[in-house]
């Protein structure tokens, strides 16, 4: 019992994350109630970091050139549900129907969750003489940054029911938080969100994985 304790692949209890997920959500929702208020201090950082970062890419072509490719094509949403997909059609191969569903669905709530709560909060994306780059559509949360954070959250999950090799999962784990990381890095040096709009993102995504897992694992452990 204690070596499944300490392994590096051995599950944490189900009480941990939805008290994890809880916190998660009640710092966005803190957040949520800063943004929509215009918090001067939030909005003040916002616009400093938005400026100098913008700055940057302008100066920097090549490197601005780079975050596209990965913004738009290595770390895009699309990319992210895909392999999410990819992951459900695996385990409906399997025949490991329940968890198919439940993988898919959590997917789902996530896009829907992130697009209405555009709609409702409305935030302005950053606006600039010379952009770098262009997005459509209201700017909080960072849809990229949140649908990394549940696409490889989840994928991380499944990875984790199979009871990888500690180096296997390590890896994994760092490739996942590289991608999450650097998406949301991304999107605030191409200047098409505040970094509250990022932050935003990583919180809701990563409460949604932690409530989606426990709530599985409690119906079905």
């Amino acid at each position: 019992m204690q070596s499944a304790l300490l392994s590096p692949t051995a599950p944490p209890p189900r009480t941990d994350r939805l008290r994890t997920g809880t916190v998660y959500a009640a710092l966005f929702a803190l957040l949520l109630v800063l943004v929509a208020a215009e918090w001067s201090p939030l909005m003040r950082f916002d616009r400093w970091l938005a400026t100098a970062l913008h700055r940057r890419a302008v100066a920097d072509p090549g490197f601005t050139h780079v975050n596209r490719v990965l913004s738009d094509w290595v770390w895009d949403p699309t990319t992210v549900r895909a392999m999410l997909s990819l992951a459900v059609l695996w385990l409906c191969l399997r025949r490991e129907w329940r968890l198919a569903l439940w993988v898919g669905v959590t997917g789902a709530v996530g896009t829907l969750l992130q697009q209405g709560l555009k709609a409702a909060v409305g935030r302005a994306r950053p606006q600039w003489p010379d952009p770098v780059d262009s997005a459509d559509y209201a700017s909080f949360p960072s849809g990229h940054a949140m649908t990394a954070t549940v696409g490889l959250g989840l994928l991380l999950w499944l990875l984790r029911r199979c009871g990888p090799s500690a180096g296997l999962w390590w890896a994994a784990v760092a490739v996942a938080a590289v991608s999450v990381a650097g998406v949301g890095l991304t999107r605030l040096y191409l200047g098409v969100h505040w970094a509250s709009d990022v932050l935003g993102g990583w919180l809701l995504g990563a409460a949604l994985v932690a409530f989606s897992v426990s709530a599985y694992e409690r119906l079905r452990p």
